[in-house]
């Protein structure tokens, strides 16, 4: 999902939360998940490393990109809601 898909969701949201149909996003719980994805980033690296298979070590690049891509949607949603 790219950034302009994510903007259009984050403005369905904001009017369903002032139809008052979904609570707000507190900053608190986006940079909880931050951290989280942010580890699960360190432990695929070194699962990486540690990785002696070219199959593996594909599959784990994989998941590494979409905690990527993770990470930065969090980072811009905690700019949009702060």
């Amino acid at each position: 999902m790219g950034l302009k898909k994510l903007s259009h969701k984050l403005e369905d949201y904001n009017q369903r939360l002032e139809r008052g149909e979904a609570r707000k996003i507190e900053a608190g719980h986006v940079i909880a998940i931050l951290e989280k994805l942010r580890n699960k980033h360190a432990e695929l690296e070194a699962e990486i490393e540690k990785a002696k298979s070219v199959e593996k070590k594909d599959r784990l690049k994989r998941k590494l990109a979409v905690a990527e891509e993770q990470i930065t949607r969090a980072e811009w949603l905690l700019e949009e809601i702060s």
